[in-house]
This record gives C-alpha cells, sequence and structure tokens, in this order.
C-alpha cells in the first residue's frame, strides 16, 4: 500500500489520509479548548467561584466509564469513519446548544454539565474508533510517527488554546469562541469526508468473538484476561496514570505556596508541560518507537518519573521546576507512543475496538483516584506534618524544605519513587519483559473484498 495516494474517489488514504483526520482533529481539540476556556471565564463572573468547572471533569467521565464496553463493540461492528464522524457532530451540536441558550441569555451552569454528559458518551465510542482506525490506515513501520503525532496535540492544544483564547475574548466575546469552535468541528468532519478507512479483515480472534452484543462487549476483557503480559502492561499504565495524576493534582497548589501566590511562575511551569509534550511527541513522529519496544518504554517512564516529579518536589526555582516539568511529560510521551504500538501491532484489528474501550476505561479510572487522594493526603496528613517543629520537617526537611508547600513537595518525591519502582517492573517481571516474544504481532490486513469504497 502507497501511504500518500488517493483512491480511484479522490479519497485520500496512508499517511496523507491519516495526516488529514490528525489535522481535522487537532483544530477541532484547539476550538474545543478554547470554548472551555471561555466558560471556565464565564463560570466565575456567574458563580464566583473558580472551581465551577471542575465537574466538568467528572460528568464527562462517568458515561465514558459506563458506554465504553458497548462502544467498543460498536467499534467494531460498524463503520470506525462514521462513528469519528458522529462524535465530532455530536459535540458540534453540545456547542450549538449552548451558544443558543447563551444568546438569549438562559444558559446556566447545569446546562453545561448536562453538555459534559453528552460529549462523554460520544467520546466512549469516538476515541477507541481513532486509534482502531489507525491501525488500518497506514502501514505498520508508521505506526510509532502516527502515534507521536497524537500525543503532540493535547500538549500544542494546551499551549495555543488559553493564548488564543485570552486574546480573542475581549474582542468577539464567548459567543465568538463558541462560533469558532463550531467551525472546528465542520472542519474536523469535511477532513474524514475525503479520507478512506478500510475495514479490517476477520481474524481468527474476531470470528471466536462473534456473538450478541454483550457477548462482543465482554469480549475486550477476555482478550486482556487471556494475556497476561499485556494485561499487566495495562495495569502498570494504570498505576503510572494514578501517580502522575496524583502528583499533578498537586502541582499548582504546591507552586502557590512555594511563592507566595506567585501565578507568574506557576503559568510558565505550566507551558513547560506543554513544551515537553510537543518535544516528545515530535522525536515520536520523526523517529518513530524505539526498536526494542518493551526497554524503550519503561525506560521511558524511568526517566520521567526520576527528573519529573522528582525536580518538581525538590526543587524551589522556576528552572528547576521547568525542567522537571519538561522531562515528565517529554519522556511520558514516549511511553504512552511505544505502548500504543505496542496495542496496535499486539491485538488484531478487528477487535481492537473492544479491547481499547477497555484498555481506555481502565487506564481512566485511576486518574479521580489519584485526584481524590492526593488532595486527602495533602490537607491531612503531609502540609501539617512538614510544618516547622513537626517530625515531618525533622526528618525530610533538608531534602524538601520545610512550612507551606513542603508536605506536597515530598509527595512529588514519594510520586516519583512509586514511579521508579514501576518503571523498574519492566526489567524485573519476565510477563511483561518478555512481551514482545510472548504475545505475537498481528497479521491482519485491511478487508480485500470492500476494494476502494471508503468505510
Amino acid at each position: 500500500m502507497n501511504p500518500n495516494k488517493t483512491s480511484w474517489n479522490g479519497r485520500f488514504e496512508g499517511m496523507l489520509g491519516f495526516s488529514l483526520v490528525w489535522l481535522g482533529q487537532f483544530v477541532s481539540l484547539i476550538g474545543s479548548q478554547m470554548t472551555r476556556f471561555g466558560l471556565s471565564i464565564w463560570a466565575w463572573q456567574v458563580t464566583g467561584r473558580a472551581t465551577a468547572l471542575a465537574l466538568v471533569g467528572v460528568f464527562s467521565l462517568v458515561p465514558m466509564l459506563v458506554f465504553s464496553p458497548i462502544a467498543g463493540a460498536v467499534v467494531d461492528r460498524w463503520s470506525r469513519k462514521k462513528l469519528m464522524i458522529l462524535g465530532d457532530l455530536v459535540a458540534g451540536l453540545s456547542t450549538i446548544f449552548l451558544l443558543v441558550l447563551f444568546l438569549i441569555g438562559k444558559m446556566e451552569i447545569w446546562h453545561i454539565y448536562f453538555v459534559a454528559v453528552v460529549i462523554g458518551a460520544g467520546e466512549a465510542f469516538q476515541r477507541p474508533a481513532y486509534m482502531a482506525a489507525i491501525s488500518t490506515m497506514i502501514p505498520k513501520k508508521h505506526y510509532g510517527r502516527a502515534q507521536g503525532m497524537v500525543g503532540m496535540v493535547a500538549s500544542a492544544t494546551s499551549i495555543i488554546a488559553p493564548m488564543a483564547a485570552g486574546a480573542l475574548l475581549g474582542f468577539i466575546g464567548i459567543q465568538g469562541i463558541m462560533t469558532i469552535d463550531i467551525a472546528t468541528f465542520l472542519f474536523a468532519v469535511s477532513m474524514l469526508g475525503i479520507v478512506h478507512i478500510p475495514r479490517p479483515a476477520e481474524s481468527s480472534e474476531g470470528k471466536r468473538a462473534r456473538g450478541s452484543m454483550w457477548r462482543e462487549s465482554a469480549f475486550g476483557f477476555h482478550f486482556l484476561w487471556e494475556r497476561k503480559p499485556l494485561l499487566y502492561l495495562l495495569m502498570s499504565f494504570a498505576t503510572l496514570n494514578l501517580t502522575l495524576t496524583f502528583a499533578f493534582s498537586i502541582l499548582a497548589p504546591m507552586i502557590l505556596a512555594r511563592t507566595g501566590t506567585n501565578e507568574f511562575l506557576l503559568g510558565a511551569v505550566q507551558m513547560f508541560f506543554g513544551i515537553g509534550g510537543v518535544a516528545g511527541g515530535a522525536v515520536m513522529s520523526i523517529f518513530g518507537a524505539p526498536r526494542k519496544r518493551i526497554r524503550g518504554l519503561y525506560l521511558s517512564i524511568l526517566g520521567s518519573m526520576l527528573l519529573g516529579p522528582t525536580l518538581l518536589g525538590i526543587g524551589n526555582s522556576l528552572p528547576v521546576w521547568a525542567a522537571g516539568a519538561f522531562c515528565v511529560v517529554f519522556f511520558s510521551q514516549i511511553a504512552s507512543g511505544t505502548s500504543g504500538v505496542i496495542w496496535q501491532t499486539k491485538v488484531p484489528h478487528d477487535v481492537q475496538g473492544r479491547v481499547f474501550a477497555y484498555r481506555g476505561m481502565i487506564a481512566s479510572i485511576a486518574s479521580p483516584i489519584g485526584m481524590i487522594l492526593a488532595g486527602t493526603l495533602a490537607d491531612y496528613v503531609f502540609e501539617p506534618m512538614m510544618q516547622v517543629g513537626n517530625w515531618g520537617a525533622d526528618v525530610f526537611g533538608r531534602l524538601v524544605g520545610t512550612g507551606p508547600g513542603a508536605g506536597m513537595g515530598l509527595m512529588m518525591v514519594l510520586a516519583g519513587t512509586v514511579g521508579l519502582i514501576l518503571g523498574l517492573t519492566g526489567f524485573i517481571v519476565p510477563a511483561i519483559r518478555n512481551l514482545e516474544t510472548l504475545i505475537p504481532e498481528c497479521e491482519t490486513e485491511p478487508d480485500p473484498s470492500e476494494g476502494k469504497v471508503a468505510a
């Protein structure tokens, strides 16, 4: 398959086709993040509470978790391209709904929560469809590049969207921001409309999974349970997500506490998170995944946790915090992208929707757990423990200092230590260390019966 050609009906395919889809999703995400920024300003003006949008993440996560098993089966049964288009349309219509309410002066905070539920349900279908579509769109040799490009999007939008929204909000208002968002959804749909996403051929696993919707929905879990190396890899990343969420949840209050509420320094550190993510994604998109994937993956985890939370915890100045912020996301991008390549090559294409849905669900569950643990432990255990005169300050004071923010700094160091132990499992646990030989690569190719008809 030529990675940069068009089919007879004018639809792009291969790496060029994927790049067009990627561009559409990139632009769409910028629009979504701009709207989120604008809504956060609106919520503050209306409620006077900066945390008014904090529940949006909860309201979007719950339907994703609930619908993920059934979504995976639908992704493998139906056209992945159509599901991605449907997901973009649902998100676009949700923004139109909010825009109309805003223009007639009827928008309330609960409307945003309702839209979050709708979009979260849509993403439960769209995300596994997107990741599974990549596997059939491009040759296996480009999987690493594609994973790097996908990973780069979130980091790039975290830099671009707030700057763009902040610059435009005073001129065009939140209604203008939402109008731009709607236009970006249309752009994403148009990019999907001109590409060819092949259907996967049926594998032996796909034949075994045939049955009712319930049977097919449960297949993703059974597939993982029967392949312990992949299950251990998944649990490893779920633990990594919990650890990183635990650390990131206390980053802002830690820096504000240690700098006397210096918001400029906090913004600068957060910018380096985005820069690190873009750099890590760029490296993956240029060079692809490491040849020895498991080794490269777990070396990246070691680098991320040794140079990330550890530096953030012991640091007390912008250069150290910036270095820690850059390193944690830079190496995490490489680890995440390499993991994605492993999943794409080890899971047959026609069951990837089901397996990837469970993969995303299990990994996502860890995030709220990390947030709850971090806030509770910071307020009631570590911050009081590290105040001058308490035993924690005497034992750990030389490492992370004392006073406001020191307890959260110690939590950062502990998160880094847990991450280091996690990174070592890739070299110590045989099932993970030998995953590449224990689990054969799938040989599924696009379904030849469909010819050049776009899916």
